[in-house]
C-alpha cells in the first residue's frame, strides 16, 4: 500500500489530541490558543502587518507542521480582524501525517470560538491525497495550500514567496529528523525580503542551524511553562541560482483587469480565480450562453486515470481532483453526486496497469475490487473487478461553469467572436472585424483548440479530438446503477429521466452534428462496460437514429499535459535562447520575451472537469506572483513554453 497515513492519535482525560507516532502534543495543554497567539501571531507581528497591507496586497505564511489546523484558523480569524478588505492572505503548511477528518472534526471542537472558520475547514477538509492540495476560503481571500508528505520532499517542490515562518513540528526531542540543516536551508530559500520567523522551541541546535541557514534568531520569553522560544528575521542576501528564465515569472501587470476568451470550464475558472482576488474580469463568449460546446455535456465524470510512476500528469490529475472535489461541494445536490467510479480491469493490459495503483496512492483515493465487489457498489452485474475511487463520481459541467462565473467582478458578453488580438501600448485589444470588442492589459486565451486563430506564428501544437456522448432514457431496473462505470467508455447513474453513456474519439472528424454511428459505437461500449445494465436499458431495442446526444471537440497537446500559463514570442525565443540547440545543459540568462499580459489554459483533453478549474488557480499564481497551486516541475511541465525549448533542443527552430 502506499505510505500515506493519517496522524495516530491518543486523546487525554481533558479531551486533547497526542500524537502517537511521536509521543507528543500538539498543543500547550494550558491553552492552545493563547500559546499560538503569543508564539505565531505576536512574534510575527501578525496584528500590525496584516493593518498595513494594501487593499490589493497580500501576505503569505509557511508553517512546518499543520495539525490540527489551529494556526492556521487563529491566523485567519486575526486576517479577518486586522486586514483591509481587498487583501489576501496565502497559508501554505507541509503535513506528513494529516489528521482524518473525524479526528479534525474532534479537535477542532476544543475552541468554540473559532466555530465558523472550523467549519469552512472541515468542509473542505475532502480529498486529501498527497501532494500540493489547494483549499479557498472567504470567497477567494484566504487560500490553504496543503503539501501532504515529508517535509524535506515537499518543501523543495514548492515556488513561493514566505513572508512569515511558523515552525510547529513536533518538538525537536521527539522529531530530530525535521528540525535539520536541510529544512533550514528551505525556509532562507523561499523567505521573502525581511521574513520573520518564530517556533515554540528554543533549542541550541535549532537556533544555530536558523543563524547558519541567514536568520537572525534570538530567545524571547515563552508560553506558559516554556521559560524562552526562537523569534527571527531573514535579512541575508538572498542565494540566487541560475534559474531557466523562460519558466520565470513574468512582470505583473500594474492594472487587475482582464479578458477572458471562452466561457466553458476553462475560461469560468480562470474567471473564478482572478475574480477572488478582485480583479475586474470580462469573459467573452462566441455562444449564447456559458458552457455551450465541450464543457455542456450533461454528466462529467471525475476520471482519474493515473501512472504508479507519480508523472508530471499523474501529479496534475491527483492535486486537480481534490480542488474540484471541492468546488463541487457548492453545488445543489442534483448537479453532482459523490457516487464513487469505478474503472474495470477490461483486459489484461489494464488489470496489469491497476495491478501497480494500490502501492502507489493512499486507499481513501483508490482500492482494487474484486468483480462481486464491484457489483455491490454499482448496483448491478458486471464482467470483472477492478479500482474504485470512493470520492468521485459525476457533476453537471454546466452547473459548475454558472457557479464559477457568479461574481460580482466578472461580467459575461455572450454572441462576441474574436478575429484578431492587437497590442496597443500597454493593453491587449479584442477585434471582430473593424469592431472593437473590448481592451485590457490582460488576456487569457481559454477557448480549446480555437486559440491557435488569435495566435498566428505563436501558434501552439493542439489537436482536436471528437467525442460524442449518448443520452438514455432511464428504466426501473437502470435505475439500479450506483456508481459510474468506466472502461473503454464510461455510464453514469441516472441524472433526471437519463444516463450519460460516451464517449467516442474521432481524429479527423470535423462536424459536430451527431451521429448514429456514433451513437452505435456508444452502445457497443456499454454492452462491453456492464452487459446486464445494456439489457436493463433496451440497448439492444433503441433505435441509434433517434438517440439524443451531444458532440465536441477535446483539446489535446502532444505530451497530453494541460497548457497553462504565460505566453511568449515564439521567434524571439529562439534567437533568445539559440544556445540550448547546442548544449541543453546551459542557462541563458537572456529575458524571456513574453507577450506580457497573453495567457493560456487550454488542452484539458478528456479530463476538463479535473484540469480546468485547478488552472484557473495556476494562472492566478502566475499572475499575482502567489505560492504555486502545484510542485514547480509540475507548472512547469504545463508552461506554453516547453515546447518552444523542445523545438530548440531538438533543433527543429
Amino acid at each position: 500500500m502506499s505510505d500515506f497515513q493519517h496522524a495516530s492519535l491518543d486523546w487525554d482525560e481533558q479531551g486533547q489530541p497526542l500524537s502517537s507516532t511521536f509521543g507528543d502534543v500538539y498543543f500547550s495543554r494550558a491553552s492552545g490558543l493563547d500559546e499560538t497567539r503569543h508564539v505565531f501571531l505576536e512574534h510575527n507581528a501578525l496584528s500590525e502587518r496584516f493593518a498595513a497591507l494594501p487593499a490589493d496586497g497580500q501576505l503569505c505564511i509557511g508553517e512546518t507542521g499543520f495539525g490540527t489546523g489551529l494556526n492556521f484558523l487563529c491566523a485567519w480569524q486575526l486576517f479577518e480582524k486586522c486586514a483591509p478588505a481587498g487583501a489576501r492572505l496565502h497559508f501554505v503548511s507541509v503535513e506528513r501525517y494529516p489528521l482524518s477528518a473525524p479526528d479534525l472534526q474532534r479537535a477542532l471542537a476544543l475552541w468554540p470560538e473559532l466555530t465558523r472558520f472550523s467549519a469552512a475547514l472541515l468542509e473542505q477538509y475532502v480529498a486529501l491525497a498527497p501532494g500540493f492540495q489547494r483549499l479557498v476560503f472567504a470567497g477567494g481571500r484566504v487560500c490553504l495550500t496543503l503539501l501532504i508528505g515529508d517535509v524535506l520532499e515537499r518543501l523543495p517542490e514548492l515556488d513561493a514567496r514566505i513572508d512569515a515562518w511558523f515552525l510547529d513540528g513536533f518538538s525537536p526531542a521527539k522529531n530530530p529528523e525535521m528540525w535539520s540543516p536541510a529544512l533550514f536551508a528551505e525556509l532562507a530559500r523561499l523567505a521573502a525580503p525581511g521574513a520573520t520567523l518564530a517556533t515554540f522551541t528554543s533549542a541550541g541546535f535549532v537556533r544555530r542551524g536558523l543563524i547558519e541557514a541567514g536568520f537572525a534568531v534570538q530567545r524571547v520569553p515563552g508560553f506558559g511553562h516554556k521559560r524562552e522560544m526562537l523569534a527571527g528575521r531573514f535579512d541575508s542576501a538572498p542565494d540566487v541560482q541560475p534559474s531557466a528564465r523562460w519558466f520565470e515569472r513574468p512582470p505583473r501587470p500594474a492594472q487587475r483587469r482582464a479578458l477572458i476568451i471562452g466561457g466553458g470550464m476553462a475560461g469560468c475558472a480562470a474567471a473564478a480565480s482572478l475574480a477572488g482576488r478582485g480583479w475586474q474580469v470580462q469573459v467573452i463568449e462566441r455562444r449564447m450562453a456559458l458552457a455551450e460546446e465541450t464543457s455542456g455535456n450533461p454528466q462529467g465524470v471525475l476520471y482519474l486515470k493515473l501512472s504508479a510512476h507519480h508523472t508530471a500528469l499523474s501529479r496534475y490529475i491527483v492535486a486537480g481532483f481534490g480542488y474540484t472535489r471541492r468546488l463541487l461541494q457548492k453545488l445543489p445536490a442534483d448537479a453532482w453526486q459523490a457516487c464513487g467510479v469505478l474503472q474495470l480491469a477490461f483486459d489484461a493490459k489494464e488489470a496489469e496497469r491497476q495491478s501497480k495503483l494500490p502501492a502507489a496512492f493512499p486507499e481513501e483515493l483508490l482500492h482494487p475490487v474484486s468483480r462481486e465487489q464491484a457489483e455491490q457498489l454499482a448496483g448491478v452485474a458486471l464482467p470483472s473487478g477492478g479500482l474504485f475511487y470512493p470520492q468521485a463520481g459525476w457533476a453537471h459541467p454546466p452547473a459548475l461553469c454558472r457557479q464559477l462565473a457568479e461574481h460580482p467582478n466578472v461580467s459575461v458578453r455572450f454572441a462576441q467572436s474574436v478575429g484578431e488580438l492587437r497590442r496597443v501600448g500597454e493593453d491587449w485589444q479584442l477585434w471582430s472585424g473593424d469592431a472593437l470588442l473590448a481592451s485590457a492589459p490582460v488576456v487569457i486565451l481559454a477557448g480549446s483548440a480555437e486559440v491557435n486563430q488569435l495566435l498566428g506564428d505563436n501558434a501552439l501544437p493542439l489537436k482536436r479530438i471528437r467525442g460524442q456522448i449518448s443520452r438514455l432514457p432511464a428504466t426501473a431496473a437502470s435505475r439500479a446503477l450506483r456508481s459510474v462505470v468506466c472502461a473503454e467508455g464510461y455510464v453514469a447513474p441516472a441524472m433526471g429521466d437519463e444516463h450519460t453513456l460516451g464517449a467516442t474519439f474521432k481524429f479527423d472528424a470535423e462536424h459536430l452534428e451527431p451521429s448514429a454511428e456514433e451513437h452505435v459505437e456508444n452502445l457497443r461500449l456499454l454492452h462491453e462496460i456492464a452487459p446486464a445494465l445494456a439489457a436493463d436499458l433496451n440497448a439492444e431495442g433503441l433505435d441509434p437514429s433517434q438517440l439524443q446526444g451531444r458532440a465536441g471537440f477535446r483539446c489535446t497537446s502532444p505530451d497530453y499535459l494541460p497548457i497553462i500559463g504565460p505566453l511568449a514570442d515564439q521567434r524571439e525565443f529562439a534567437k533568445a535562447y539559440q544556445a540550448l540547440a547546442r548544449d541543453a545543459r546551459l542557462l541563458p540568462q537572456a529575458p524571456c520575451p513574453w507577450l506580457d499580459g497573453l495567457y493560456v489554459s487550454t488542452a484539458h483533453g478528456s479530463r476538463g472537469l479535473l484540469s480546468a478549474p485547478l488552472a484557473g488557480e495556476l494562472l492566478a499564481a502566475w499572475l499575482d506572483d502567489e505560492p504555486m497551486p502545484l510542485p514547480r516541475a509540475v507548472a512547469e511541465a504545463c508552461h506554453p513554453n516547453r515546447f518552444a525549448l523542445r523545438k530548440l533542443i531538438r533543433g527543429q527552430s
